[in-house]
Order: structure tokens, then C-alpha cells, then sequence
């Protein structure tokens, strides 16, 4: 009997110590934190990973720490997974960020910090482009569904479009003036502003077969669109 109750004592006490503020950890509590996959800082091994300076720095000693692999464009600009996006708080956003990790402010540090303020800098630069722009940004919200457009979708574009195309293609080659140019601009430009509208709805719908077909049209707009800047500059 006594046997029984002094193993019980002894395991409320056991207990009891397990929940005590600043006790150290037994050999198997360290052990499980090793091997929970916790990020750990490259320079001091500080557990818990990034913390402040938008978690690019170690919390413990302040060192840039690599690039997160499994963030996204979004998450990075802090704008939310949609087409629809601040395009003024994305400005915002990466100037601040470049202000964090930009090489030219990390000329002083170790070469492994250096390494990863360029990378830090390419992905930040990547991601501004990418979410500026409709097209780009409607291309990452597909890839992220899984899904993306092949260069040739002919195929997949119905034959009164493709006519379109290939009818302001002629316009652009017999263009001679800057006002006839200006106008096909225009008309290109209002397509482009259409597709986007359209897009947009696609997306908050969740139809994202809809919104592929809308991004496979505004490729080919863009496509014209360069056309017509380099027209442009030889007229």
C-alpha cells in the first residue's frame, strides 16, 4: 500500500516540476525541441527563429537570416492572396523592405549576410514587379492554384479573337503617323482595362478557369502593346 502511494506522490511531484518557471530542460525535452523542425538562427543557433525587422533578422543576435522558401509574393508584400491590390501600399511596402535588406546597407557585415541581402533584394524586386502588374499578378494567382498558361494556348482561343489580333497586327505594320498609332494605342489600352475588370471579377468568384481564359487574352494584348512601343520609337 505504502509501496503504491509514495509512486503516486512521487509522480505529482515530477509533475509539479515539469510546469516550474526556468527549469531546465531533461536530456528528452531537449531532444524533442532539436528535432521539432523549430528554425534556428546560422550565426548564434538561437531557437525560434526570424523576429524583428518584418522576420528577416534573428531575434537573439540580429543577423539577417535566408530567405523564408515557403512565402509567398503576398505574404512577403503583406497584401492579401487577391487580384485586387493596393498598388499604393505595395509601393510602400517594398521601399520599406529595401530599406531593410538592400546590399548597399550590408557592405559592413559577414560575406553570409551579404549573400542574403541579395537574395533577400532579387525576391523583394521579383515580388513588387510581379504584383504590380495585372497580367503578372493574375499569372502568380493561377500558379499558386496549381495552374498555369502554356506559350502556345492558340487552341484555346476561340478564332473571332485571334481575327482581332491579327487585324490590329495589321494595322500596326501599315501605321506610318503618331495619330494613327496613338489611336490603335487607345484601342489597345481600353481592351486591356476591359480584361482586367473582368479578370478581377473571375478571381473574386473563384472561377479560375474563367480567369485563365481572361490572362490567356491579355498576354496577347500585352504582346501588342510592346508592339506598339517599339513602333513608336521608329516613327
Amino acid at each position: 500500500m505504502w509501496g503504491r502511494r509514495a509512486g503516486a506522490l512521487l509522480s505529482v511531484w515530477e509533475f509539479r516540476l515539469a510546469g516550474v518557471p526556468g527549469r531546465r530542460l531533461r536530456s528528452c525535452d531537449a531532444a524533442s525541441l532539436e528535432g521539432s523542425g523549430a528554425p534556428r538562427c546560422w550565426r548564434c543557433g538561437g531557437a525560434g527563429g526570424p523576429g524583428r525587422g518584418n522576420g528577416f533578422f534573428c531575434q537573439h543576435c540580429g543577423a539577417l537570416q535566408p530567405p523564408d522558401p515557403t512565402r509567398d509574393y503576398f505574404s512577403l508584400m503583406d497584401c492579401n492572396r487577391s487580384f485586387s491590390v493596393d498598388i499604393g501600399k505595395l509601393q510602400h511596402r517594398y521601399q520599406q523592405l529595401q530599406r531593410l535588406v538592400h546590399p548597399d546597407f550590408f557592405s559592413q557585415k559577414s560575406q553570409t549576410e551579404k549573400d542574403f541581402s541579395e537574395k533577400h533584394s532579387t525576391l523583394v524586386n521579383d515580388a513588387y514587379k510581379t504584383l504590380q502588374a495585372p497580367l503578372s499578378r493574375g499569372l502568380y494567382l493561377l500558379k499558386l492554384q496549381g495552374i498555369e498558361i502554356r506559350e502556345s494556348t492558340d487552341y484555346e482561343t476561340d478564332s473571332q479573337f485571334l481575327m482581332e489580333i491579327m487585324e490590329i497586327n495589321e494595322k500596326l505594320a501599315e501605321t506610318q503617323n503618331e495619330a494613327a498609332m496613338e489611336e490603335i494605342e487607345s484601342t489597345v489600352r481600353a481592351k486591356q482595362k476591359e480584361f482586367t475588370d473582368n479578370v478581377n471579377s473571375a478571381f473574386e468568384q473563384g472561377d479560375f478557369e474563367k480567369a485563365k481564359e481572361i490572362l490567356t487574352k491579355m498576354k496577347y494584348f500585352s504582346n501588342l502593346e510592346e508592339k506598339i512601343k517599339l513602333n513608336k520609337i521608329s516613327l
